[in-house]
């Protein structure tokens, strides 16, 4: 009989076993932001007709808020809401030292739906305030999607890097039920970057582990253990439809995508020790990544598909190789601390992010330049894990815990900006994963 519990202690080789508490829906909120943050006035947008169940206005000022990017300014002044550039104080604006201004209105169509228009607004450029500007037709239910689009918009247009807002986040959340005996639901649970709107894609009363986006952002790669035996699945989000990929005797763990989306990296102990496989999803061709007697696992394909990050105790202890997937040469890169896993790419491939033990024995989350080989610690709990990067490569999503109770908590790359989703009911969250 397959050991179920020696294999999930495999898994979880390099993966620390601390699980916080969590609740099904997440507040975000800021907890340290840029001292130079760029102020900016959200004005509520105008309302005609009904209003909606979404407020598109609050969800934009929020969104800029939490980005740890902007100050947000008092709109409380405002007694005539302008829904037209011409309506606009910008000399009042002036007076306040606001650099931005944003303006909108929200219009019922009928049939539940609505017109949304927006203006980002330059108070300095007298006649040609206008800097950005757009109209779209949504369904209600639509609404809160259609502000974190335009959120991401007035981030790009102001900061010139690509807001992270209209993202999406998965994680795995497990509740105990019961006093004697007691069972576990576990939930993988697909989530916007802010935490609102979780709904379960998976729901079992075995194990989830591991869970992966492709890079359209459109499927999930995950470890179930249905049947007490460890198998890698893949479920398209929209539809639920899932597809298993691996169920070799003993270890299938952690799945990472290829950045083309049509392979699968997967860690196999079918021949033995625990190695990295390739596995071709249109044929089922599988292809060994490493060879060695150690324990492989955690695999991460570069941005351009050259080379593969995976953690190894090869060298003594956890730590992370990169291989040229060419030339097959390994080389570690990690060598600061005795204790480096689950690492990621920034998107432009010239660092990474990964989970970090220093001498104390604290872990917590790095970022390495792998040009230079410097180490920069973003987070200092001590109780940190499971990190991974945002599409636009500046932030870094990773479970912890505060006050006793479990959180998500994101950092900034350069460690400046760091948020909190707090969870206040029972469960547990694990291994948060950031997609599209």
């Amino acid at each position: 009989m397959i050991n179920v519990r020696k294999i999930l202690y495999l898994l979880c080789f390099f993966t620390l076993v601390f699980v916080p508490p969590v609740q099904a829906v997440l507040n975000l909120e800021l907890t340290q932001g840029v001292d130079n943050a760029v102020p900016i006035a959200v004005i509520p947008f105008v309302v005609t007709g009904e209003k909606p169940s979404a407020d598109v206005s609050n969800i934009i000022t929020q969104d800029l808020q939490n980005s740890g990017q902007f100050k947000l300014m008092d709109t409380s002044a405002v007694k005539l809401l302008p829904s037209q550039p011409k309506g606009v104080d910008f000399q009042y604006w002036r007076s306040v030292d606001v650099n931005d201004v944003v303006i909108g209105s929200v219009k019922p169509l009928g049939n539940q739906r609505f017109s949304v228009t927006y203006f980002l607004l330059d108070p300095y450029k007298t006649g040609n305030e206008i800097i950005s500007t757009q109209s779209v037709t949504v369904k209600e239910a639509q609404l809160r999607v259609l502000a974190h689009h335009i959120a991401d918009a007035i981030y790009q247009q102001i900061t010139g890097v690509p807001g992270i807002f209209a993202t999406k986040i998965a994680y795995v959340l497990v509740q105990r039920q019961g006093i004697w005996p007691i069972r576990d639901t576990y939930r993988l649970v697909v989530a916007d970057a802010d935490g609102y709107n979780p709904q379960a894609i998976l729901i079992s009363r075995d194990p989830i582990m591991s869970p992966s986006w492709s890079p359209d952002g459109k499927r999930l790669a995950y470890v179930s253990f249905e049947k007490r035996r460890a198998s890698v699945y893949i479920s398209n989000v929209a539809t639920g439809v899932r597809t298993l990929v691996t169920q070799f005797p003993e270890i299938n763990g952690a799945p990472a995508w290829s950045k083309d989306g049509k392979r699968l990296a997967i860690v196999l102990s079918k021949d033995g020790n625990p190695r990295i496989y390739s596995i071709d999803l249109a044929t089922k061709k599988i292809v060994p990544i490493t060879r060695s007697w150690s324990i492989d696992t955690e695999p991460a394909w570069s941005p351009d598909g050259k080379t593969m990050l995976f953690t190894s105790d090869r060298g003594g202890s956890p730590q992370i190789y990169l291989k040229d997937l060419n030339s097959g040469k390994v080389q570690r890169i990690t060598f600061d601390g005795s204790y480096n896993a689950k690492a990621s790419w920034a998107p432009d491939g010239k660092s990474i992010v990964f989970l970090h033990r220093n001498q104390q024995r604290a872990y917590d989350i790095a970022m390495q330049d792998l040009q230079t080989g410097n180490v920069t610690v973003l987070t200092q709990a001590g109780e940190d894990q499971s990190p991974s990067i945002s599409p636009n490569g500046k932030m870094v999503i990773y479970a912890s815990e505060y006050n006793g109770k479990g959180v998500l908590n994101v950092v900034s790359t350069d460690g400046r900006v760091a948020l909190r989703l707090p969870e206040k009911s029972k469960g547990t969250v694990r291994e948060p994963t950031w997609g599209l």
